[in-house]
């Protein structure tokens, strides 16, 4: 299954892969489950990020290895995908697309998951869209024009 959405923010696409940090990742993570960076290596092929998920109870591991990075002068991007990923998910791909606008960039994040099995896949639809919802006023506020 995919999930595209779509940010308008005032920096520019360059300005904006600078802004792919730990600190960002940090920022986007939603209230719930609460999130811990273990490992962050960055944004570039074979880099990993490595996360650990509290659902109060039990905790789970997610690891994502970047499989694919691409900068030019129209768009930056780079693609992770779960290597280790929660019960509950089978499938991770994840591109991170910066396209240039005249006035400022678009940040697309284009993703295709699959339930850890098939029945789950279209229950985790609303929960994953929503939590990648929740980052546009996040992206919108740290790369605002100014």
């Amino acid at each position: 299954m995919q999930i595209n959405l779509q940010t308008a923010v005032g920096k520019s696409h360059l300005q904006v892969k600078e802004g792919f940090t730990e600190s960002l990742f940090a920022k986007l993570a939603p209230p719930f489950p609460p999130v811990k960076v273990l490992r962050f290596d960055g944004c570039k092929t074979g880099d990993i990020v490595d996360l650990e998920l509290n659902f109060i109870f039990f905790k789970q591991k997610w690891t994502s290895k970047i499989t694919e990075d691409h900068c030019d002068a129209k768009e930056f991007l780079f693609v992770d995908e779960g290597i280790v990923l929660p019960f509950f998910l089978g499938k991770w791909r994840h591109c991170h697309r910066i396209l240039a606008q005249p006035s400022g960039s678009i940040i697309s994040d284009e993703i295709e998951f699959e339930g850890a099995y098939t029945w789950m896949t279209p229950l985790l639809y609303p929960i994953l869209w929503l939590q990648f919802w929740y980052r546009k006023p996040i992206y919108r506020k740290i790369f605002r024009a100014g």
